[in-house]
């Protein structure tokens, strides 16, 4: 049986390759409205983050964020990241 190829995506926060289905993406749509994609398939340029609150932290410090998506990043989108993460269970 063949093995499927797992998509592999490097998280702003740490830097590392991780699977792309462990990563939480925040997506940047055209009209320039940031958000945070629970699916995976929104449309638009999206940068991904590990579920853990220190990655975030680093992410946010450097400005990583901002500067994947050419963007300014809300503040509540950081509050919805914190707390998705804390859902995810670090």
């Amino acid at each position: 049986m063949v093995q499927k190829k797992i998509p592999m995506r490097m998280c702003a926060g740490c830097g590392e390759q991780k699977p792309k289905r462990e990563l939480i993406r925040v997506v940047r749509n055209k009209e320039g409205e940031v958000s945070l994609d629970t699916t995976g398939k929104k449309p638009g340029r999206g940068v991904y983050l590990c579920p853990s609150a220190g990655c975030l932290k680093k992410a946010q410090k450097a400005k990583r964020l901002e500067r994947a998506l050419s963007a300014p990043i809300p503040e509540d989108v950081y509050e919805t990241l914190l707390s998705e993460i804390e859902a995810h269970g670090e």
